[in-house]
């Protein structure tokens, strides 16, 4: 088998000219990068396999005291001769188009949280007295920089920025929602996973994309790790410890499946009583609850019916 190594610009053109070099049939193995997606879909028409390097498990790259471009795509062509190349999970085209606007959506969900903080940091640099439940309310907002003399008029502009950036973000991450509700390939496993009790069209559609094909995951312990709901394991002698959640995991998925956990209790009973056990059990400002509530519940329940998740 021969191995050929070369560098190439990240533009559709010069991976063109260079396949046609290449003696045939040929395999490509690349790292797991931002570039990943389109190249994998460029070569893989062209290519008898194209395979993506799982970006935490060539060990031997990350540790080597000289590190480069040269080197890591050595390493890589030689894990792939000798077929000990770890593979990472490539979802299908369309699924990363529509996984990639479900995470613009969070974007701006985030830069709108970072501007309504803003807003009530300004208040409080001021020493301004408002209500922290009705602050993002229109009309109070309105009313507040009417009628409180403690906003100077330097501040209003500011204040008034903050809230135009909150509305304008707020209507297109509507938008995105909606069509990814409405989306033919979506809607229907979407439908499925909102039948369980609290979960939402934000958790099922980060279900969906995130995870993609539910029958890459061979058990439900390795799609609870994939979550991030188990705590990564240290052990030595007779010792054994645990991290409360893992940090190798699905960050996207992992985010709304906690967040759900916290909503939880507030829609189902059953939930609320698996919470406040878990939460005696912990500290108070950290509960184990969320984790708990996560892995019974979601993990325990939802995933053996795989009919619900596919």
């Amino acid at each position: 088998m021969a191995v050929l190594m070369q560098k190439v610009r990240y533009t559709r053109l010069t991976p063109d000219m260079w396949m046609k070099t290449l003696p045939r049939p040929w395999t490509a193995a690349t790292e797991a990068t931002i570039f990943t997606a389109w190249i994998y879909d460029h070569l893989k028409p062209h290519a008898a396999a194209v395979r993506v390097a799982h970006p935490l498990m060539p060990r031997a790259i990350a540790v080597a005291k000289k590190k480069n471009d040269c080197i890591d795509a050595k390493k890589i062509a030689d894990c792939l001769r000798c077929d000990f190349l770890p593979e990472c999970y490539m979802a299908s085209t369309e699924i990363r188009e529509r996984r990639r606007t479900l995470r613009y959506r969070n974007l701006l969900v985030r830069e709108a949280a970072q501007m309504k903080n803003k807003i009530a940091v300004l208040l409080m640099e001021a020493g301004v007295s408002y209500n922290k439940q009705k602050l993002h309310k229109v009309g109070y907002f309105r009313e507040l920089l009417a009628t409180n003399q403690d906003i100077d008029e330097g501040l209003k502009p500011l204040l008034r920025l903050c809230r135009e950036t909150v509305v304008r973000l707020g209507k297109p991450e509507s938008v995105l929602v909606r069509s990814l509700q409405r989306d033919s390939l979506l809607v229907e496993r979407v439908e499925r996973l909102m039948t369980i009790p609290a979960v939402g069209p934000i958790t099922a559609l980060t279900w969906a994309l995130e995870v993609g094909d539910v029958q890459r995951f061979s058990s439900i312990k390795k799609a609870i790790s994939y979550c991030g709901l188990c705590g990564a394991e240290k052990s030595s002698a007779n010792i054994t410890m645990r991290t409360p959640l893992s940090k190798q995991r699905n960050k996207h998925l992992q985010t709304v499946l906690i967040e759900a956990a916290k909503m939880a209790p507030r829609n189902s009973p059953e939930l609320a009583m698996v919470y406040d056990q878990e939460k005696q059990k912990g500290n108070a400002a950290q509960p184990r609850g969320d984790r708990y509530i996560i892995a019974r519940y979601f993990g325990r329940r939802a995933l053996p019916d795989q009919s619900d998740l596919r």
